[in-house]
């Protein structure tokens, strides 16, 4: 069997590997080659490298192991007219992107970047406008791994959390569950916002200005799912208007945000370039969900971890 990783891991991660599964033809490139992909039986990749042609050619593909949660740059179409099984890595984010969302939190509570410019300017002010995270209410849309881990995280700092999904069923580290129906009535309630939401159709421009408007205006806004959440155009008229009291924003209807986007400029905005699942540990994890994974594959058996539908986007 020939495995072939477009990216390489670390010596000290890809020698175990190694001498866990001798049997295995190892092939690790940081990059994607026509030549290896048409003699590759498994597929390690990011995702964002694949295209149609590239799954043309790999003709003895059989499984595609993504170690990433999202799969929207994909070739999902020819995927499935080939039968090629995909999963992912699905839940190794969510301890260094809960960590990051309650760091945005506290700094905003606490005024940190506030304090941060202060000392850019050597200025000496105890005029910084402070909150307390205690007792704040925070709408989760999306309660999955990832948001059930800031869910805990928050409900530790006394935070009641509310979950927002398509069904409304139980989620854990919730005190609440709706349903994306009932979210509109929900948004006056809550102090903070956070998505964690992947992208489908029906989480496109799932938020509109009206859902903006019944948001207090001193809430804070996190978008750490995907950037199809809401019309740019939207959000930045909301917070030109004062409806919300800060945004912090991880991703973005278009990546890179270009470099005249109005969102750079604009007060109580945080433009996170898409980094808040970055870890040192990234790899690691990713490897750990694998190798078991591996293990079945070459028993025969196909009911691997994080297998994805993506007729469904995830």
């Amino acid at each position: 069997m020939r495995i072939y990783f477009t990216f390489e891991p670390r010596p000290d991660l890809r020698e175990p590997l190694l001498a866990e599964f001798p049997q295995v033809d190892f092939i690790f490139e940081s990059g994607i080659t026509n030549e290896e992909l048409q003699q590759a039986d498994v597929l390690v990749t990011y995702g964002e490298d694949l295209t149609t042609e590239s799954i043309q050619q790999a003709t003895k593909l059989k499984w595609i192991f993504v170690a990433s949660a999202g799969i929207e740059k994909m070739p999902a179409q020819a995927i499935m007219e080939r039968g090629i099984l995909v999963s992912n890595v699905r839940g190794i984010h969510k301890t260094p992107m809960a960590e990051s969302m309650l760091a945005h939190v506290l700094a905003i509570k606490r005024a940190l970047p506030w304090m941060y410019e202060q000392q850019k300017k050597s200025e000496w002010s105890k005029k910084a406008k402070q909150t307390e995270l205690r007792d704040s209410t925070a709408l989760i849309l999306g309660p999955g791994a990832i948001g059930s881990e800031v869910g805990r995280l928050l409900q530790a700092f006394g935070v009641k959390t509310i979950g927002c999904n398509r069904s409304g069923n139980e989620a854990s580290n919730m005190d609440k569950m709706i349903s994306f129906g009932q979210l509109k009535e929900t948004l006056p309630s809550a102090d903070i916002v956070i998505s964690v939401l992947p992208k489908t159709q029906e989480t496109t421009h799932l938020l509109n200005e009206e859902h903006f408007i019944a948001m207090k205006s001193s809430a804070i806004f996190m978008n750490f799912g995907r950037g199809n959440l809401v019309d740019e155009k939207v959000l930045i008229q909301a917070i030109e208007a004062g409806e919300i009291g800060h945004a912090v924003l991880d991703v973005f209807e278009e990546e890179p945000l270009s470099s005249n986007n109005p969102l750079w400029a604009l007060p109580n905005v945080i433009v996170s370039p898409h980094v808040s699942s970055h870890s040192s540990r990234y790899v690691e994890r990713s490897l750990e969900i694998f190798k078991p994974s591996l293990t079945k594959w070459l028993k025969g058996e196909r009911d691997l971890e994080n297998v994805m539908e993506l007729s469904r986007g995830y």
